[in-house]
């Protein structure tokens, strides 16, 4: 895990690394931005102090972590959430060396997503649990992906009332947690291309990452391009060409005017696939108010 500062030019400096034992499978900032959390193919969890310069392992699970959020409750000491491939969801202390406390998910955890009190947890066949962190060991819902494919990510909605999801059959579900919001729920496709009527191409929605102003949101894919959407608009508000390669994941900086994202071979064809003309790469893009902003009616 590598840990770059971006000066005011856009130029990016080197400022630290830590290491697990196998792949490194997610990594997470703390909303302060002192700390850097990280799960892995080590079945360990980690986390860097940028003050201290010091690695600690924080998480253990018996398989692969494939998740890892901050659960920032105002106020009071941050918990850390990991999900991971052994079918578990573990909340763990900064101070304590065991987990808080433990759920048993219905199977494998894919994508994961906390924006306190609302923690979403997608799995393997598509289930989605949905969590109240003032009651963070029980659901307050178990259901189903509104979508028909495997699900890629979640995220949710920065009025915490709600969710993204996208999947791997370039498609995207606006979900709401609160059952008078159901009826706005709703789904759509993106990221296909058309061009041959006869044999549309799908590409798979890697990554959604909500704008911290304005709540609107962007998708990264496998088609190698990243889009803005309006979800209370129902409408696209810019999209961005082929930068060259799969988006594999993507991020806004705390101030929504950065958006981030990393290119690189996203195993789809398998181990054959993956040739040394996809570089690993992570590009900035200055966002512009006609990138995020929802357009005036």
């Amino acid at each position: 895990v590598r840990i770059w500062e971006i000066q005011n030019n856009g130029t990016s400096v080197g400022k630290a690394a830590f290491s697990h034992q196998a792949p490194a499978l997610c990594c997470v900032w703390s909303k302060d931005g002192t700390k850097v959390a990280s799960g892995g193919a080590d079945k360990a969890g980690r986390m860097f102090d940028i003050s201290t310069g010091q690695t600690t392992q924080i998480a253990q699970h018996d398989a692969p972590i494939r998740c890892i959020k901050f659960v920032e409750a105002e106020n009071s000491s941050p918990i850390v959430a990991t999900a991971g491939w052994d079918k578990m969801l573990k909340y763990w202390d900064l101070r304590q060396q065991a987990p808080v406390a433990t759920v048993t998910l219905p199977e494998r955890a894919y994508a994961m997503d906390c924006n306190h009190p609302l923690l979403v947890v997608a799995t393997a066949e598509r289930k989605i649990l949905i969590f109240d962190m003032n009651n963070p060991t029980t659901p307050f819902e178990t259901t189903e992906s509104p979508l028909k494919w495997q699900t890629r990510t979640v995220s949710c909605f920065a009025k915490k009332d709600g969710y993204s999801i996208g999947s791997i059959e370039g498609r995207v579900g606006i979900q709401y947690v609160d059952a008078k919001l159901k009826e706005k729920c709703f789904s759509f496709k993106c990221h296909r291309d058309t061009t041959n009527p006869m044999e549309a191409l799908v590409y798979s929605v890697n990554s959604i990452t909500h704008h911290p102003v304005y709540g609107t949101f962007a998708t990264g894919s496998n088609d190698g391009s990243f889009m803005f959407w309006d979800k209370d608009a129902r409408q696209k508000l810019k999209s961005h060409p082929n930068v060259g390669g799969p988006i594999l994941s993507t991020a806004f900086n705390g101030d929504g005017k950065l958006f981030a994202y990393a290119i690189g071979y996203d195993w789809a064809q398998g181990y054959k696939g993956n040739t040394s003309s996809i570089k690993n790469t992570i590009m900035l893009h200055a966002v512009t108010e006609e990138d995020v902003k929802p357009k005036q009616k």
